[in-house]
């Protein structure tokens, strides 16, 4: 779902000519029917394996290489090729930045500079702290790997969910990470950062989750009361994760 940073965050949903503002749909009931299937890559109506791609194309499309779970494994700076290098060096060469992101805890991860805040949002971040820029994907990956040995690189999406928030504070874990990174990676670090506050679109957060999979359940019909990360949240404690849907075609009705 493409998102705007407002108080709270926008929701949109592609609708090939249009856009949908999701956020209009709190409240409403929404119905949603699995039609097929369209390959992100290849564009094919094949099952979708992985990441909105048909299985043959999640092993051989530079998007989806391993890199791009675990970037201390990019190798576009130094001219080896992983499965297009046009792709990858395009991809990996650019400015990355390496933060710290508040959910149910406090967890660090990775991102293109151009994905600030929209991966903060995507994974349904109340407050989110950038603490080095490097170069290239690579450097931000080998921070990660040495940060992730202090604490978390996982989202807890059920907590995420359900509301539930660290109190542990930002700015001060920032500062205990840093004692942990070695010299060439602290000339990246980003002292006069200050946290981004996000807020979201959610009218009651659910007490129980349960996700909803299409391939299992391809029609249902549900009251939207929140939207957060990538999920839609129902008044039955019910969520659809958005984005392990991708290059699944719907029919949404409301």
């Amino acid at each position: 779902m493409p998102t705007e940073l407002t108080e709270p965050v926008t929701y949109y949903l592609d609708a090939g000519d249009d856009f949908i503002i999701l956020n209009n749909l709190l409240e409403k009931n929404l119905k949603i029917r699995f039609e097929g299937y369209q390959c992100l890559s290849c564009g094919q109506d094949l099952p979708i394996f992985a990441q909105g791609m048909c299985k043959k194309c999640y092993f051989e499309s530079p998007q989806v290489g391993e890199w791009v779970m675990k970037p201390e494994l990019s190798q576009a700076h130094l001219g080896i090729e992983d499965r297009d290098l046009s792709y990858e060096q395009n991809v990996q060469l650019q400015p990355h930045i390496v933060y710290l992101a508040k959910t149910s805890d406090i967890k660090v991860g990775v991102t293109r500079k151009s994905q600030v805040p929209y991966r903060w949002i995507d994974q349904g971040a109340d407050e989110a702290l950038p603490i080095l820029e490097t170069p290239n994907r690579f450097l931000a990956g080998q921070a990660e790997v040495l940060i992730k040995q202090h604490i978390t690189d996982k989202t807890g999406w059920q907590k995420m969910l359900k509301g539930v928030q660290s109190d542990k504070d930002i700015i001060q874990v920032r500062e205990q990470i840093k004692k942990h990174l070695n010299d060439e990676l602290l000339t990246y670090w980003l002292d006069d950062s200050q946290p981004v506050i996000i807020t979201y679109p959610v009218i009651k957060h659910p007490e129980k989750v349960k996700s909803i999979n299409l391939k299992k359940i391809p029609e249902f019909e549900r009251k939207l009361t929140g939207i957060k990360g990538q999920y839609l949240i129902f008044d039955d404690g019910n969520v659809f994760n958005v984005r392990n849907h991708s290059g699944y075609i719907i029919n949404l009705s409301f």
